[in-house]
């Protein structure tokens, strides 16, 4: 089982969620973060009771939820002395399937979608270099080093959703991590499709890293800058690729 991280972007997830439709939004919040790899493969949820209680919803509420997980393939429950619910990560979709939710988008959209994406991750990362203390920054620096060490463009791509999503968490806004989490279940598969270029991923983790760096010495207008070129980047490859289909 992977190693819990008790982190900003993790109490965000389990934040009390929306008054409206509270069994989406659980469903959603969980969901989300499953497919993200916020909570790992084979990670044991909170008991039914605490988890009800961080989210601010009925157990009733929860456990429909939990079954609408099951039923998507995202969480397995077992029963019995060490049983509970369990996170079950997704396999990555083909690159076919890939291309053709790629193809369901137009140009215009993903400049829109690469706009409000550059918004919040050049927000936070301004926010994140006003804030932090260089030990904050230990979870983002940990994620960097394992998209630079990681094999394949669906790990890849699982773990440069998770750097913007901790960087939101380091800008300590909680509202921000949940905006980020939802963009990138979005985008996130279709970087799939670009990540796959092992010269392009080094070029990604090189960024990543002068935006730590950017961060740490509290150089907040060049963090803002080096987020957004960074996301901008990512979506005119998609776009590219959009245009080549």
């Amino acid at each position: 089982m992977n190693e819990q991280r008790i982190d900003g972007a993790r109490r965000a997830v389990f934040a009390p969620v929306d008054n409206r439709a509270r069994v989406d939004a659980v469903v959603r919040r969980i969901g989300d973060a499953i497919e993200l790899g916020l909570l790992g493969d084979g990670e044991q949820l909170p008991g039914e009771s605490e988890l009800a209680g961080q989210l601010g919803v009925s157990t009733v509420t929860l456990r429909e939820a939990l079954m609408a997980l099951r039923q998507q393939g995202l969480v397995t429950t077992r029963r019995g002395r060490g049983g509970g619910s369990f996170v079950s990560l997704p396999e990555p979709p083909g690159e076919e399937r890939l291309k053709v939710r790629l193809r369901g988008w137009s140009t215009e959209e993903l400049r829109d979608l690469g706009d409000h994406w550059a918004a919040l991750s050049g927000t936070a990362a301004r926010l994140a270099a006003e804030r932090t203390e260089p030990e904050d920054l230990v979870q983002l620096r940990r994620t960097a080093e394992e998209l630079a060490q990681a094999e394949g463009a669906a790990a890849c791509s699982r773990l440069y959703g998770r750097f913007h999503v901790e960087l939101a968490a380091a800008a300590q806004s909680a509202r921000l991590t949940r905006e980020q989490v939802a963009l990138q279940t979005e985008v996130g598969a279709l970087l799939c499709l670009v990540l796959g270029d092992g010269e392009y991923r080094e070029e990604v983790s090189g960024r990543l890293r002068f935006v730590i760096s950017a961060v740490q010495d509290g150089a907040h207008e060049s963090a803002r800058e080096l987020a957004e070129r960074c996301v901008r980047e990512s979506t005119a490859r998609l776009i590219a690729l959009r245009l080549s289909l």
